[in-house]
């Protein structure tokens, strides 16, 4: 642990500034960061040699030389902390051990039902988590912060679910204060497909300043990414398309009380109940995907309607957002291109030519993946922020 006066303290002496340059893992020599940041360069010098003290940045392969010893360059150390990434699901918790790039570096995943409750769900979070960074070969002392994705709504200032359907037991349970007590790091919370959005944008759309992930599984939903920012809404429900009314469901009642939702139409379980009124055996939206993978032309038709259905809604969402990037996971994404055929048929008909010139519909490229590597970065980028620099330099 290093120890900074406050003559030599990075908060007030240009080092955060210059942190939040190398964070993206560019390599820059001492004159490049000179010219970025308007800083002398015996100051650049004091504050990289502080930086690497530290254990933040390191020294790395030497830019070209314009005559004479080739000047030295300097990038963000990614392996200097890690982060612990949770995504608690329906009947499942992967944990992941990641580096400060993102980079995965152990991972878990345990049967384990989020109807379980809070306690007993987190208690075997924590003692997974202690178990992965071993693995790891790190400390648990540089551990920095976690982040996890739940399946319900979350008020994002508090990190509480709040009255999340399928989580019993998990209503205003203050999970950051639970996890506090035996991990001492900041802790963020947020819902799941907020955090997929994050996750897929950090797998194959880096540099997309505006996407939507949708989830289709159990139920819909949507994570929205604007001016590369994650929109989550006054009330942390931004993207709840799930339950947007559809003209062909008007009369489908919808566990929310209403009828005609998109989720009483397309989700897995509502593609499986108009497959059983068929006659097809299809229980769940698992039973869907292997009927559709084993050819049923009954199976086929129904998941290209649900698309037909999503893309009702997305119509809409397109108009309103104008994304570049719309990529669909979840579960029932496992059908392939059938389900984004029916939502490209229509939001590439009923949408204005404008909106959709660049417009990619695409599967999702992190699939099983999203919502940890998401729940990473959430915290990656907290950790990585001016305002928590101190927890690093600690």
């Amino acid at each position: 642990m290093v120890t900074l006066s406050s003559e030599s303290s990075p908060a007030g002496s240009g080092a955060i500034e210059l942190f939040q340059l190398l964070r993206d893992g560019t390599p820059r020599t001492r004159a490049q960061l000179a010219k970025s940041t308007g800083l002398a360069r015996s100051t650049i010098a004091a504050r990289v040699e502080e930086l690497m003290r530290m254990g933040l940045i390191m020294p790395v392969a030497d830019a070209a030389s314009t005559g004479g010893r080739p000047p030295s360059q300097f990038a963000l150390n990614p392996s200097a902390r890690v982060v612990l990434a949770v995504d608690i699901g329906a009947s499942h918790t992967t944990v992941a051990v990641m580096d400060l790039t993102g980079a995965i570096l152990e991972k878990r995943t345990e049967a384990l039902p989020v109807a379980d409750g809070p306690v007993a769900v987190l208690t075997r979070m924590v003692e997974t988590a202690g178990a992965l960074v071993a693995e790891s070969g790190r400390d648990i002392r540089s551990l920095v912060a976690i982040g996890i994705g739940v399946p319900g709504p979350v008020e994002h200032s508090t990190g509480q679910p709040v009255n999340p359907p399928i989580m019993p037991g998990w209503d205003r349970f203050d999970v950051p204060g639970w996890v506090q007590q035996h991990l001492e790091v900041p802790v963020l919370v947020d819902n799941d497909v907020n955090i997929m959005a994050l996750g897929e944008r950090a797998t194959a759309w880096p540099t997309t300043q505006h996407l939507m992930f949708v989830k289709v599984a159990t139920g819909i939903g949507a994570g929205v990414i604007s001016g590369g920012e994650l929109q989550r809404g006054a009330q942390g429900v931004a993207g709840d398309i799930g339950h947007v009314q559809v003209a062909r469901g008007s009369d489908v009642p919808c566990h929310c009380g209403n009828r005609g939702c998109l989720e009483a139409v397309a989700s897995g379980p509502a593609i499986a109940r108009a497959l059983r009124a068929q006659g097809v055996p299809a229980e769940n939206g698992d039973d869907v995907i292997a009927l559709v993978k084993g050819g049923s032309i009954d199976a086929i038709q129904a998941v290209r309607q649900a698309g037909r259905d999503i893309g009702e809604v997305l119509t809409a969402c397109v108009s309103l957002m104008n994304p570049s990037v719309i990529a669909l996971g979840g579960s029932m994404a496992r059908v392939g291109e059938h389900l984004i055929a029916g939502v490209r048929e229509v939001v590439y008909t009923r949408s204005m030519p404008l909106a959709t010139e660049h417009l990619a519909i695409v599967q999702s490229a992190a699939a099983e993946n999203a919502a940890v590597v998401g729940a990473g970065m959430l915290a990656v980028e907290h950790v990585l922020s001016p305002e928590a620099f101190h927890s690093l330099a600690g």
